[in-house]
């Protein structure tokens, strides 16, 4: 698998709202304040703006807080179907 870049990572394409928390949901989930979230976003590909505001992917978050790089990495590339990436979209019911 290739790696891609920030420019090039598919974060909540396809676009669904079961996918997506917002930044004060998020940062609860992971114990974070706010502006880590934000830092996490760009850094990590954990969302991305619509509209002005955060859209936290649940799926990217899990990955992440998993510690799951391979899996964040795959979704990072479009995958949405692999034994490494579906499970995080099954557990957080977003199928």
């Amino acid at each position: 698998m290739s790696v891609t870049t920030a420019d090039e990572w598919k974060i909540l394409v396809p676009f669904d709202k079961r996918e997506v928390l917002d930044l004060r949901a998020a940062a609860k989930i992971a114990g974070k304040s706010e502006s880590t979230m934000r830092i996490w976003c760009d850094v990590y590909g954990l969302g991305r703006r619509i509209g002005g505001n955060w859209a936290i992917s649940k799926v990217a978050l899990a990955m992440f807080l998993d510690g799951n790089m391979k899996a964040l990495q795959a979704y990072h590339a479009g995958d949405r179907t692999s034994d490494l990436v579906a499970p995080y979209f099954i557990k957080g019911n977003t199928q």
